[in-house]
């Protein structure tokens, strides 16, 4: 196989170790089927895209996490400075906290998007090769089959859904047991989830987002818009241009964006997104997810306060 030889070749690796690894990957028309777009024509609304995720029983989930796990999100605010709620958040929105973390064979879901990406979309067959390369650099590292590790019909890994290449560049073995598993040690997880955030520019103590009310003139909201989520303004000049801010956002001094959600039929909603907005698209490159990821951290948070911390249930950071 051309792909075996030439990792082998850039990696320095046996030939026939690339090879055995590769011999077994399978070719999966329910991946293919997967992958592909939603219908055209379906308009986005950050209400219904909400509501899914931020529901009493995932709320609940949230909570029961937080108290089983506390002191390794405690941790890991302490060394890399993201909230507990942000990590909740993530960890909630990816897999409902362990729940759905996929059961495909990875080497099978990144083999067939390598090398039989689908008609109808973008081609990101190349990326999938890259990722399907880190694979086999992260079972070398680990000591284990590449075809042992399971996944999502992307070959996203574990709790925090981790692409192989983001599991060799930003997981960390948070545990203390030598080996880093996505899967299996949600220390691991809490961890992996904060350095990643850290890794991508999370500021430690700023705040995600403030209120407001964009401008009235057309112009001056194309303006603000212009560079979608990458935050660009200072609080002056979004005042300048007519947004009105919350009063919470007087002393703030860091770059802000117009962030727009849209709403179906309904009038779009808005906020002023900080680096750290701007950071939770670097995990996943949608506002709506990072909406979705700071409102089920807000609740999980409110409900973990309102419920008394309880023995360890399943979801311990112990592995099994």
């Amino acid at each position: 196989m051309r792909f075996a030889a030439e990792v082998a070749a850039r990696r320095a690796w046996d030939p026939a170790w690339v090879r055995d690894q590769l011999s077994d990957a399978r070719q999966l028309a329910r991946v293919a089927q997967l992958i592909m777009p939603p219908p055209a024509g379906v308009a986005k609304n950050w209400t219904a895209y909400r509501d899914r995720f931020v529901e009493p029983r995932r709320v609940r989930a949230g909570a029961d996490f937080w108290n089983a796990n506390e002191e390794a999100l405690r941790r890991a605010q302490s060394v890399y400075g993201v909230p507990p709620e942000i990590v909740v958040g993530i960890l909630g929105v990816e897999t409902f906290y362990g729940a759905m973390m996929g059961g495909f064979r990875v080497i099978d879901a990144l083999a067939t998007l390598a090398f039989d990406f689908p008609r109808g979309r973008s081609d990101r067959s190349a990326f999938f090769r890259d990722e399907l390369e880190e694979l086999l650099a992260l079972a070398r590292h680990e000591g284990i089959r590449a075809d042992s590790i399971r996944g999502s019909y992307a070959g996203a890994i574990g709790w925090p859904q981790f692409m192989p290449g983001s599991v060799n560049r930003h997981a960390v073995d948070f545990d203390g047991d030598g080996h880093v598993d996505l899967r299996q040690s949600v220390a691991d997880a809490i961890g992996s989830v904060a350095h990643f955030l850290q890794q991508h520019g999370w500021q430690r103590g700023m705040p995600t987002h403030f209120e407001v009310q964009p401008p009235h003139d057309e112009v001056a909201r194309a303006t603000l818009l212009a560079p979608d989520i990458e935050p660009r303004f200072s609080a002056q000049r979004m005042r300048e241009l007519g947004a009105l801010l919350a009063p919470d956002a007087a002393g703030f001094d860091g770059p802000l964006a117009l962030v727009e959600v849209h709403n179906g039929s309904a009038a779009p909603s808005h906020l002023a997104g900080t680096q750290n907005f701007y950071v939770l698209t670097r995990y996943n490159r949608s506002s709506y997810y990072a909406r979705a990821v700071i409102a089920l951290g807000q609740a999980v948070a409110a409900a973990h306060e309102a419920t008394p911390a309880h023995s360890p249930n399943p979801m311990t950071s112990a592995r099994p």
